[in-house]
């Protein structure tokens, strides 16, 4: 594992061990590398609104979590500065559902990531997000280079 796969590994286990909410909606770190992640999550009967639909803020939950891991992966704390989402389909109580971050470009203190949100194991999408980031002058605890 080079250095830079160490730290985006360091970062998300960091970030995940403080992470209540990501733990509480049994959200799972699939994948992590420098400026991408995926996270899985089940859709639960709670999280499902009065038409029988995921309800839309748990959709832009996930890809936000997703977003965060991403961009919190080269060892500064990072936050969100924008996001936008949009709902391509809908989804239901017992759905999975993974969505995939992207790095799109970083300038400055600054960072563009695009967000899937897919249904396992079809692979419909069922949302796109696009964040952009803004990064602190603080580094991640327990995740700077060695």
């Amino acid at each position: 594992m080079d250095d830079a796969a160490a730290v985006a590994r360091r970062c998300a286990e960091t970030m995940y061990a403080r992470d209540k909410v990501a733990q509480d909606l049994a959200m799972e770190i699939v994948e992590i590398a420098p400026g991408r992640a995926r996270l899985r999550m089940t859709v639960a009967d709670t999280m499902v609104n009065g038409f029988g639909l995921a309800h839309g803020g748990y959709l832009f939950l996930l890809a936000d979590s997703a977003f965060a891991y991403a961009c919190n992966t080269h060892g500064a704390v990072t936050v969100a500065a924008s996001a936008d989402v949009v709902f391509v389909a809908s989804a239901h109580g017992g759905d999975v559902l993974e969505a995939t971050a992207a790095e799109r470009v970083r300038y400055g203190r600054s960072g563009i990531y695009d967000v899937t949100v897919r249904r396992v194991p079809d692979g419909e999408i069922v949302a796109e997000f696009r964040g952009g980031s803004r990064t602190r002058d603080q580094r991640i605890a327990g995740a700077a280079r060695p």
